[in-house]
């Protein structure tokens, strides 16, 4: 049970209220946001994603630059409150086809409708667009795609032979477009967040991917489709063969660890040839989450090593090596280390001819940050920095140092070799047959060197 919702823009504006039970306070949102902004409780940098004010709970999420908040005055769950305030946001940009200030203003009473519709009295009452079409009849204003900001997945798939269509990602799926006609397509993306652990001497001491194959269908009169998954894939952790066997279409053995199906997922012939057969609803849902633990190679090598250099002076190499094909580009990287608390000053040194890069020293916590616009498979880079003490070096500087973390976004990439093979719709088109999207995207989940 939740008593207010809210949508606040980057400068605190309140987009969107609705106050469903009357125990809250009506300045709670001046009062998350000043919290959020100043916040110096407990040493972190940014607020949680959870939070007590005066015996008020905030819950917060934040998608596409906007804070979606939820408050309460009890004991209530906070992953289902934060999965929630997921899904709202999920809702909002399946009707309007962006999620963006603009969007939300402009759709003002379509917003304030659907949030009556989704939760009453402070009870979800259901998250469901394909549901939600029955009671929600109002029509969206849609926004310009082209005054956007490139914040959304659409510049994660805008890489390769065959570039994404521009509006792929910012479609209403109940808006009617104009002329009358709809553009027949479907859109399956294999999102995989990785976790690794390097040792110091770059042995990986714990390894994993969260996967989730999502979908979503712009096909009229919602046909049944057949998703074809890797033949050798085995679920259950001592199912398949060893690592590194080879099967004989050279792709390798795909072991799961455990998985899960949407609801409106047949498992008829999952278990003969890996199919799953579906009537997808309408939004965008996720057809299959998973999860492997099973040794995969890591698509980044970090290698970090911290050396004294006199009584006030240390000296800090970075280099990472990009381990997947030269074909593909990893975007927006960030390699941060925690450095000595007595560090006062950081002077950097980039590898001659470096474009793209920035470094920066964070004095407040004292770490420092790299920045990579791009990273090319099979190329390697270097950051040296020098490190000035404002006292003399006592124990270890190893010890109070690191560990090193890096984050990264890898359109095209999959680590697990999770594939469809194929993409099959059951329903007969006239002369012309529906768009097929399929698209992998890599991300860091916690990515760590130890030094």
């Amino acid at each position: 049970m939740i008593s207010q919702f809210f949508v606040l823009s980057q400068r605190g504006d309140n987009i969107v209220f609705r106050d469903y039970r009357g125990e809250v306070p009506k300045g709670s949102a001046e009062i998350f946001f000043r919290k959020v902004k100043f916040w110096e409780d407990g040493g972190l940098e940014e607020a949680p994603p959870v939070f007590n004010v005066d015996g008020v709970n905030y819950f917060h999420v934040k998608v596409v630059g906007l804070l979606f908040v939820a408050t309460t005055r009890v004991n209530t769950s906070p992953s289902y409150v934060l999965e929630l305030l997921q899904r709202i946001a999920r809702v909002i940009k399946d009707y309007l086809g962006i999620l963006n200030e603009d969007s939300l203003r402009k759709n003002f009473v379509l917003v304030y409708e659907l949030l009556d519709e989704v939760i009453d009295f402070g009870y979800v009452q259901t998250t469901s667009t394909e549901l939600l079409k029955s009671y929600v009849f109002n029509e969206p204003l849609v926004v310009d795609a082209t005054r956007m900001p490139p914040l959304g997945p659409a510049t994660l798939f805008a890489q390769g032979t065959k570039r994404m269509p521009g509006i792929a990602v910012t479609k209403s799926v109940v808006a009617t477009e104009p002329g009358g006609r709809k553009r027949e397509e479907i859109f399956v993306d294999i999102i995989e967040k990785i976790s690794i652990t390097f040792s110091s001497s770059g042995y990986i001491l714990t390894s994993e991917i969260d996967g989730t194959i999502q979908m979503k269908s712009y096909l009229s009169g919602n046909p049944e489709i057949r998703l074809a998954l890797n033949d050798d894939l085995a679920i259950g952790r001592g199912q398949g063969p060893v690592y590194g066997y080879r099967s004989s279409t050279g792709s390798g053995v795909v072991v799961l660890d455990d998985c899960n199906f949407h609801e409106s997922v047949r498992l008829d012939s999952f278990e003969v040839d890996r199919t799953l057969s579906l009537v997808p609803p309408d939004g965008e849902f996720p057809v299959m989450n998973y999860r492997m633990t099973q040794e995969f190679k890591p698509p980044f090598r970090i290698n970090a090593l911290i050396e004294e250099a006199g009584a006030h002076k240390a000296e800090v190499i970075l280099k990472v090596r990009a381990e997947f094909a030269s074909s593909i580009t990893a975007n927006t990287i960030k390699v941060q280390m925690p450095l000595p608390k007595y560090t006062n000053r950081v002077s950097f040194e980039l590898e001659p001819g470096a474009s793209g890069q920035t470094t920066d020293f964070k004095e407040a916590n004292k770490r420092l940050e790299w920045n990579l616009k791009k990273v090319v498979g099979g190329c390697e880079h270097t950051l040296r920095a020098k490190l000035s003490f404002s006292q003399e070096l006592h124990g270890n500087i190893t010890k109070e140092s690191g560990p090193v973390s890096m984050t990264f976004t890898i359109p095209m990439y999959n680590a697990s070799r999770l594939q469809v093979k194929y993409l099959q719709i059951a329903k007969k088109y006239g002369t012309h047959e529906p768009y097929r999207w399929v698209r992998y995207v890599t991300q860091a989940n916690s990515y760590v060197a130890r030094i």
